[in-house]
């Protein structure tokens, strides 16, 4: 399958098993950057015992602000086997990690299925977790109904123009809808333990933008139209001007307390009921901070 990589919606067409690369410039290996437990996730994913976060590298998405650009665009990581991959799936449920976290999983999805399946053989039974940024071809995403547990994608913009300005990306918009209808038709809303840690379904993430609340307003807007209301939203207010965002006058600041308020108002008068908003932060020099979740 690799030999033609059709995998995301850019449809490359590159034979990776030659060592061609496409948009993401993943290879035929999975390349994996770091695992461990996580503790910053929503309360349901990470509860106390954290979340198993495997982050991959390499990304198809080139967004300018991207607070993980060292893994996603430079790189950074090492190439391991699927049998590699399995066992570290085994090594964070040893440790007691609620779920496995797969983050930016997209360009390796065939060897994560096979590492899935890997690792199920070897005791594998806590939930998979597949956190992306929401650029995800449907064809693909049935690829994996069944061994995906929880989805949790995030839905950046509403406004192509801004899509194709600060994540040079040209149909975002229209991509992410169907992918996050896809998402829902399999797993459906959040179901969650008699410890309050989620199990099965979606949660939608959202990070706002400075300067771009009416973006923020309208991806909610579209969820609160077409996704049940008994779905979670996340809305993220850590956003900091981090790789090539500190050059671009719009976005190089963090989100005032004016904004966060405004998108905070608008959430409340929609029809969703469920889900979480982080914590606006003051300080400005606490740029790593991640702020809390309130639900």
């Amino acid at each position: 399958m690799l030999e033609k990589c059709n995998l995301c919606p850019f449809n490359c067409n590159v034979n990776r098993e030659e060592g061609f690369l496409g948009r993401c410039r993943a290879g035929k290996n999975i390349k994996y950057a770091l695992s461990s437990l996580h503790y910053n996730e929503e309360p349901c994913i990470s509860g106390k015992s954290g979340s198993g976060t495997v982050f991959f590298s390499n990304c198809n998405l080139k967004c300018v602000f991207c607070q993980n650009y060292e893994i996603s665009s430079e790189e950074y990581g090492k190439e391991i086997s699927d049998e590699e991959l399995a066992d570290i799936f085994i090594e964070l449920q040893n440790k007691k990690a609620n779920n496995i976290n797969l983050v930016t999983p997209t360009p390796y999805v065939y060897q994560i299925i096979d590492a899935i399946k890997i690792a199920k053989e070897k005791g594998l039974n806590i939930p998979i977790l597949y956190n992306t940024s929401g650029y995800e071809k449907v064809e693909t995403l049935k690829l994996l109904d069944g061994l995906v547990d929880i989805y949790l994608p995030d839905f950046k913009y509403a406004d192509n123009n801004l899509a194709k300005r600060l994540s040079l990306i040209d149909n975002y918009y229209e991509v992410a809808k169907d992918a996050i209808k896809e998402m829902y038709r399999q797993v459906g809303s959040p179901k969650l333990n008699k410890y309050g840690i989620i199990e099965k379904g979606l949660i939608i993430r959202h990070l706002i933008l400075p300067n771009h609340i009416d973006n923020t307003k309208k991806v909610l807007s579209w969820i609160n139209e077409n996704i049940d209301k008994d779905v979670y939203v996340s809305i993220m207010s850590q956003y900091f001007p981090s790789y090539k965002a500190k050059e671009i006058e719009d976005i190089n600041r963090k989100i005032n307390y004016e904004e966060y308020k405004e998108v905070e108002d608008y959430l409340f008068s929609l029809d969703i009921e469920n889900g979480y908003m982080q914590d606006y932060i003051e300080d400005e020099n606490e740029e790593k901070y991640v702020p809390d979740f309130k639900k």
